[in-house]
């Protein structure tokens, strides 16, 4: 996987256009590092895969202890799937939509039987926080800081809505893969793919960087608050929330999501944008997650 020479520099960090969550908007400083051009690919996943016998956090059952509510067939190992409705539905219950599946993970994405085989060049998805942690020691490298992810995939463009500027179809031209049609029940597909595509199938960005926004949404080490903190101010600790099992509360970490993906709509997720962010329990993997490295 090629590299990119990301310059340091100073930039105005998020937005209050869209989401509250990505206000204020504040100057932050980067220093110079390295990004790879594309988020991790399926390939490339597979060769850490074979070479070092790794299990993801979705190929594990769930704790015991933790999950106390749960049977053991509950507990067994599966991921978050999205799977498209039948027609129009409340946009406010995201349930009707994600279902966890039992048995999906990285290389059988969407459960038991389906393949990456023919996917070997998208983004790998239904990687959880340590999974992606893991993949970047094994090159010698870690995963990007928010701040740093958006300063890069602003690509030196100054506070513009998008990677491209502030057109969301410069000339007509589609420039991210993000969802065509009617959220969630009818996706005609970005350049023709429906779900994930090859990395690289859209135009870069301004720095040589390859689906910085749409494709997948990408993991960063930076813990997630509601509202930006100012520079070397910790996240807030663990908190409680309902487990998606419907399992009795439980102590969870949360880190940012950066860049959106293929199913943000503008009618329901209007998160292909340097500046959205999203929270993530770093224990999750589902079908629109993947991630790329720094150094």
């Amino acid at each position: 996987m090629s590299t990119v020479q990301i310059p340091g520099g100073s930039f105005l960090m998020g937005s209050t256009t869209f989401y509250p969550d990505e206000g204020p908007v504040h100057e932050r400083h980067v220093d110079a590092f390295e990004l790879d051009a594309t988020p991790v690919t399926n390939r490339e996943f597979a060769a850490f895969v074979r070479e070092t016998s790794y299990v993801t956090v979705a190929e594990e059952p769930l704790d015991g202890e933790e999950f106390t509510g749960l049977s053991a067939e509950d507990r067994a190992p599966g991921a978050m799937v999205f799977r498209p409705t039948l027609g129009p539905v409340d946009l406010r219950d995201w349930r009707q939509w994600w279902t966890w599946v039992p048995g999906a993970r990285w290389s059988e994405p969407f459960g038991p039987g389906s393949s990456i085989a023919d996917r070997l060049d998208h983004p790998v998805v239904q990687v959880a926080y340590r999974d992606a942690s893991a993949y970047a020691a094994w090159r010698g490298k870690r995963l990007p800081t928010e701040a740093e992810w958006e300063f890069a995939a602003r690509g030196g463009l100054a506070a513009t809505t998008f990677a491209w500027g502030d057109e969301a179809r410069p000339h007509e031209e589609l420039m991210a893969n993000h969802w065509q049609g009617n959220f969630p029940y009818r996706n005609t597909g970005a350049a023709g793919w429906v779900g994930t595509s090859p990395v690289g199938t859209f135009p870069p960005n301004g720095y040589g960087l390859y689906d910085v926004t749409g494709n997948v949404w990408e993991w960063t080490s930076t813990p997630y608050a509601p509202r930006h903190l100012p520079p070397g101010v910790a996240g807030p600790p663990p908190g409680a929330r309902p487990n998606l099992l419907g399992a009795p509360a439980v102590a969870e970490s949360r880190r940012v999501l950066k860049g959106g993906s293929h199913l943000c709509a503008p009618e329901y997720c209007l998160r292909y944008r340097p500046a959205a962010r999203s929270p993530q329990s770093e224990d999750t993997a589902m079908t629109h997650i993947g991630f790329r490295c720094a150094v």
